[in-house]
């Protein structure tokens, strides 16, 4: 099929973050027919709405030049005036059709293209002074194929179509011999709208094919490989290793800063060994006590170190230890479940108080 990607390694379809990079350099579907048959129609309705004000105006034109004719001076000066009036009165004419029809092909192409500025589409792109790569892509590229082929339809129907109409109304050209001018113009109208109507019909047809054989050839063309996007979700996700490294600093300064408040804990509850969590309990600032550090192993270690050397009272107790360690992250009061044994250990070192000693 025309467009189809070649490479049969990119079977993934295109992430939103390639799509909206070819976006922004320019790169969006767009169909070449659509605005052609977009013009025709539009062409066919402003005909048809703005003709009668058009001959009005073109009867007008010949009343006025018709009616003056015997004071008409053929000099240089005369008839430059004249094409000046003639000129303006025409576009006057045909400026609304023309307008018509420019407003009908920018919104064609805004419903292809959507909401888009971009002046990266100037910038000029190196690869394309390949000659070679030019060629056999003006050559033997598929669609080049396929513009041909739609080329020679616009050329057969624009052809037949008018040669099947005049053989269908060659019988009626010879009485126009005694029709009148109005006559002649009212019937050449007529058969010029018949031509058009006629021949629009296919030209959708190929339009059609056309607005969905360009998005087909786009989204194949956008296609990457598994590993394009392996890499785009790295990079959008972070790389392991950096994500790594970034954790491991985190880690660092939230150690640093649980051994800085380890001092001013009341007490470290401990496993004995494996772990360690410092609580502070101040009315005044929670409404329960609070775990200011807790580690495992060589950081419940350090906070004993650090405990020790500040005179913060250590006591042993492997069920609350671990129920700490597991259910209060650092900054949070501890859950009410273990009120009662926290109240109970913290009494203990405050019964003692001043006199407690640290092991």
């Amino acid at each position: 099929m025309f467009g189809k990607q070649q490479d049969p390694s990119r079977t993934e379809e295109a992430t939103p973050k390639r799509r909206n990079k070819q976006r922004q350099e320019g790169n969006v579907p767009k169909s070449q027919e659509l605005g052609k048959a977009v013009s025709l129609t539009g062409g066919l309705i402003a005909l048809y709405l703005w003709l009668g004000p058009m001959s009005e105006g073109i009867k007008d034109i010949f009343r006025r030049f018709l009616s003056q004719s015997w004071k008409f001076d053929p000099n240089p000066q005369d008839v430059y005036s004249l094409s000046i009036d003639l000129t303006l009165e025409l576009c006057r004419l045909i400026l609304p059709i023309l307008l018509f029809l420019g407003f009908l092909a920018l919104l064609a192409q805004r419903i292809q293209v959507g909401k888009l500025w971009t002046t990266k589409i100037f910038k000029p792109k190196w690869q394309r002074f390949n000659v070679l790569k030019g060629l056999k892509q003006m050559m033997f590229s598929p669609q080049t194929v396929l513009r041909t082929i739609k080329s020679l339809l616009f050329s057969v129907i624009l052809s037949l179509i008018p040669g099947y109409l005049i053989y269908q109304e060659y019988q009626n050209f010879l009485p126009m011999y005694y029709a009148t001018p109005e006559g002649v113009a009212a019937y050449m109208l007529q058969m010029g709208l018949k031509l058009a109507y006629y021949a629009l019909l296919p030209i959708l047809a190929i339009t059609a094919f056309d607005v969905w054989q360009s998005r087909y050839a786009y989204n194949e063309g956008m296609k990457m490989t598994k590993d394009e996007v392996k890499d785009e979700r790295k990079q959008a996700e972070g790389d392991p290793v950096i994500k790594g490294q970034q954790r491991r600093k985190m880690m660092e300064v939230m150690t640093k800063r649980m051994i800085q408040d380890v001092p001013k804990a009341d007490v470290v509850v401990t496993n004995p060994t494996h772990i360690a969590v410092a609580l502070r309990y101040n009315a005044q600032e929670a409404a329960a006590p609070v775990v200011l550090a807790k580690g495992a192993d060589h950081l419940a270690e350090k906070i004993k170190a650090v405990a020790r050397e500040h005179n913060v009272p250590i006591r042993e107790n492997v069920p609350l230890a671990r129920a700490l360690y597991k259910a209060v992250d650092v900054g949070d009061m501890i859950p009410e479940e273990l009120y009662k044994a926290v109240a109970t250990l913290l009494a203990s070192i405050w019964k003692l108080k001043p006199s407690v000693r640290q092991y």
